[in-house]
């Protein structure tokens, strides 16, 4: 069980060294895309500042799956403190629990999920997030996160070398592929609105590209395709040239960085989560991948459902000057994220 996985249990104990994080004890926190990859080790944290420092926190885990839920947070199951709530964002929130601090992390976020689920994509980013913002003012929460993306950047017009919070790219709004950034570009706009309108306290961390022991067997993007190839000792299958420059990050320090802003991020501001220590190209990234397990990269064309999915985007490198000048800084460089991403599944028998 990944929970009781040493190197796994030490990114939890490493997330809860955050300074200031006991200012959470005694809340409850509520999350949605609780059995996502990012959400799921945000939950894990909280529940284990509870089970060493008896922080006394309460977590409300919204996920659309009641399976998949019990499986991941089956440690829990007979542990008050821990709530789970079965239901889709996108449909109003109607269970009556009140909470504290909100992440809101649902969303579809894999290439095949923008392809076979479009309309869903879409609804997640503005009418979910509606949703989620309503409950959250209902409940006067302190403060809501709402996870946005480096999606919202777009293609690079070959005019930064990185993207800092302030630019604004190139999206081609008339594809099948745009619904997901157009979602999260709208959810921005709203908590800027429910800011406005109701005096809300929302932060807006920005996300590069994440991976981590905690991706979910169905993730269909590349990275996580070329890890359960890596772990599984089998040759890593690259589907295009792999000249795409991009961000990435290890889950739990996401996880770390989404507790900072929490704690530490002003209103109504969005900031950039990434490692510039993790700006790496694809062919190179799949590289690391073969050569810890003793593979090859071989190349292979993408089905039609993929290729309707993918990322047009060849450059998308965050700057994360803002939060970096505010204290922040990721644990694990690409390599050994990678590492250790590969021996806890490994271990995990996956």
């Amino acid at each position: 069980m990944l929970i009781e996985n040493r190197d796994y249990i030490d990114d939890l104990e490493y997330i809860n060294s955050l300074e200031g994080i006991e200012k959470l004890d005694g809340s409850t926190v509520f999350i949605t895309g609780a059995t996502g990859m990012i959400g799921s080790v945000l939950a894990d944290a909280l529940m284990y500042r509870n089970e060493k420092h008896g922080s006394g926190i309460t977590v409300l885990a919204l996920a659309r799956n009641a399976r998949r839920a019990k499986a991941r947070f089956e440690k829990y199951s007979e542990d008050p403190s821990f709530k789970f709530i079965e239901g889709d964002i996108n449909n109003p929130l109607e269970f009556h629990e009140k909470f504290d601090y909100m992440f809101h992390c649902a969303s579809n976020t894999h290439p095949r999920d923008y392809a076979a689920d479009p309309i869903g994509t879409v609804l997640t980013g503005v009418v979910g997030t509606k949703n989620a913002l309503d409950y959250a003012n209902l409940c006067g929460a302190k403060r809501s996160v709402f996870l946005s993306s480096v999606e919202i950047y777009g293609e690079n017009r070959g005019d930064t070398d990185k993207f800092s919070e302030s630019y604004l790219g190139y999206i081609d709004c008339n594809t099948l592929r745009a619904g997901y950034p157009e979602g999260k570009r709208a959810g921005e706009a709203l908590c800027q609105a429910y800011i406005e309108k109701y005096g809300m306290d929302i932060v807006i961390p920005r996300i590069c590209r994440v991976y981590g022991p905690s991706m979910l067997k169905t993730d269909s993007k590349a990275l996580a395709q070329f890890i359960k190839k890596a772990a599984a000792y089998e040759d890593i299958v690259l589907k295009s040239e792999g000249t795409q420059l991009f961000s990435y990050c290890y889950a739990a320090d996401v996880v770390y960085g989404l507790l900072f802003l929490l704690l530490k991020g002003e209103k109504g501001q969005s900031y950039n989560i990434a490692d510039e220590r993790s700006d790496i190209r694809l062919k190179d990234l799949a590289a690391i991948l073969a050569e810890n397990a003793g593979k090859k990269v071989v190349f292979e064309l993408p089905d039609e459902q993929e290729r309707k999915g993918y990322s047009k985007a060849t450059k998308a490198l965050l700057d994360s000057a803002k939060i970096n000048a505010m204290g922040f800084k990721a644990r694990f460089d690409i390599k050994s994220g990678l590492e250790r991403t590969l021996k806890i599944l490994r271990e995990e028998g996956v």
